[in-house]
């Protein structure tokens, strides 16, 4: 039933403090940002307009019978004074009054709503490239670089061998294995937003645990998280690192402590891009939750403009414009892709961008991320206008410093790479992963992990980046560079192998078996065998497969070997010949 106020006054009154109830409760859920580069701010402005247009006319009445009334009120202004003529009829005069001023109320939030859509078509327009080419190509500075200079060769125990996937599976069986504890397995999940980052030097991918439903969180929101999973990318070794002190501010928590509301009350102006999850040298968890700016016009120009870090455990926030050295993931690819197609499509300006498309570049379609010098970089290649299968040239752009480096290295684009991959191997019905870019023996090289239909690893491959025919495999990353090495030669591509002259770092050991352990590993049996003799260091382990040395078998303890090898610091070193003496 609908109310009617006669004093315009208190229905104002009544109406804003409605609306202010109701719009508080929609920027608790909605968590607009309070800037005039936002759109959610102006969705947020048209909310609270319409909904006191509404409570306005609801408590303000308008039935049909008032209506009526209303009109005949107006036909009696003037009314008979019993003498012959005409007076005002000051109810109907006051009533005509109210009417006005009624209309003038809900007009106020009308004019306001087509400001906001004003607004929003001038910013547009004003940010709009065709009036801003030059300040869009700057938005990303791209430098020339060497590869070969750049891009150092990296050990084995530095290569990612995994993709998004692939750690993914590997995190979700790593939590079902933890049977110790069933009740950590049945409140909670992994989440696949997966972070690759350094840890301690190793490229990793981290992922906090979640709650398995809201009946599972409001059981456990008082300890938090209790952990989260770290996936090597190099040993594929999952593991579920516990806390001694449970996660309370994340993406998954409800009210106050949701990470996005919860930056929203420390930071209402702040726009908000990307939020990573990630760990400190210490292990201690947080969240890089990356601000973006709008630079060009009103709404154009989208950039990155440092991060505020949030401890996961306390909620402890603070903003950063450079962030700390630790922190990996700043920019995310999908701008750093946005900005360098500015770059390439602009270099001669926007009119050429769509007609002549001279010296016109753009990313090819993919993404994948390598460690230097203890940062993460974004790789991408990079292809002419009109280009199908071939790239001119590929970028490196730091993830937490957005510097980035251009390389004129011609060559076939990563889907035909792994196309050829796979084609070496089409009898196992193995598929490759997007390739990360390698210097070998001074050689741009797509390397990639070959998986089955499980996501599982089973070999891997190098595709020269200029001929994209030379394609190598192997069942370990040593076995595939020294075959793709010796076909480097074979094709005139370098004048010798580093391979023969054991310039991939490989090392040999003799001696007697002292020990012989097994495992079975994803289907296949692998011999860990540990040796004693006059140069061997016997608190490390060699692993082999059977399904490479099938002699592994009938090796027994007291048999002498030679061992071909890479040498690490780990305990356990992976082999790739054993010699039985």
């Amino acid at each position: 039933m609908r109310m009617k106020h006669r004093n315009p006054m208190l229905r104002v009154l009544l109406s804003l403090l409605i609306t202010a109830v109701l719009g508080a409760l929609y920027f608790y859920i909605a968590i607009p940002a309070i800037n005039l580069q936002s759109d959610t701010f102006y969705v947020f402005v048209v909310v609270l307009c319409v909904i006191y247009m509404v409570v306005s006319h609801t408590l303000g009445g308008g039935s049909k019978e008032k209506k009526q009334g209303a009109s005949k009120e107006k036909q009696t202004i003037l009314e008979p004074d019993g003498k012959g003529g005409l007076r005002v009829n000051k109810a109907s005069l006051r009533h005509q009054k109210n009417r006005v001023k009624d209309k003038g109320l809900l007009s106020v939030p009308g004019v306001i709503i087509a400001l906001c859509v004003v607004m929003c078509l001038v910013g547009a327009v004003i940010s709009a490239v065709l009036f801003h080419p030059t300040a869009y190509y700057n938005l990303l500075d791209v430098e020339t670089g060497d590869f070969a200079e750049d891009v150092t060769e990296i050990s084995y125990n530095k290569i990612p061998m995994l993709d998004a996937d692939s750690a993914v599976q590997l995190g979700k069986r790593a939590m079902g294995s933890i049977s110790q504890n069933s009740d950590l397995v049945s409140q909670f999940e992994v989440s696949d937003n997966y972070t690759q980052i350094n840890c301690k030097g190793n490229p990793v991918r981290v992922s906090p645990l979640e709650y398995d439903n809201i009946i599972k969180w409001f059981n456990n929101r008082s300890d938090g998280l209790p952990g989260y999973i770290v996936v090597n990318m190099v040993t594929q070794e999952a593991k579920l690192v516990q806390l001694d002190e449970g996660i309370k501010y994340s993406t998954c928590e409800h009210f106050n402590r949701n990470l996005h509301r919860y930056l929203r009350f420390n930071y209402p102006t702040f726009m908000f891009g990307d939020v990573n999850f990630e760990v400190d040298e210490e292990g201690t968890p947080y969240w890089v939750c990356s601000r973006v700016v709008k630079t060009i016009g009103l709404f154009g120009g989208e950039d990155i403009k440092g991060a505020v870090l949030v401890n996961g455990i306390t909620g402890e926030c603070q903003y950063y414009e450079e962030v700390p050295n630790w922190v990996d993931r700043v920019y995310n690819a999908d701008t750093i892709i946005n900005q360098y197609n500015y770059h390439g499509s602009l270099v001669n300006g926007w009119i050429n961008s769509w007609l002549g498309q001279k010296g016109v570049t753009a990313t090819t379609e993919g993404y994948n991320y390598i460690a230097l010098n203890d940062d993460v970089y974004m790789y991408t290649g990079v292809t002419s206008a009109g280009s199908d299968q071939s790239n001119v040239g590929f970028v490196l752009v730091n993830q937490r410093t957005k510097e980035a480096k251009y390389y004129n290295v011609t060559g076939a684009e990563e889907y035909s790479a792994m196309s050829s991959a796979e084609g070496a191997v089409q009898h196992l019905k193995y598929s490759a992963t997007f390739p990360l870019l390698l210097n070998i023996s001074d050689q741009p090289t797509y390397f990639m992990a070959l998986k089955d239909s499980a996501q599982l690893v089973k070999m891997y491959a190098m595709v020269n980046v200029k001929d994209y025919q030379i394609t190598a495999t192997g069942n370990t990353v040593a076995a595939c560079q020294k075959a793709y090495e010796e076909m480097l030669v074979e094709n005139g591509v370098t004048t010798e192998s580093k391979a023969d002259e054991e310039e991939v770092n490989q090392r040999t050991v003799s001696g007697v078996v002292l020990e012989i352990r097994s495992a079975v590993i994803d289907g296949n049996t692998w011999y860990y065998l540990r040796l004693k003799g006059e140069d061997v260091d016997d608190t490390v382990y060699y692993s082999i497969s059977a399904a490479k040395y099938k002699d592994a078998i009938i090796l027994s303890k007291g048999d002498h070997v030679t061992i071909t090898y890479a040498p690490g610091k780990e305990k356990i070193l992976a082999a790739d010949k054993v010699e039985r003496k």
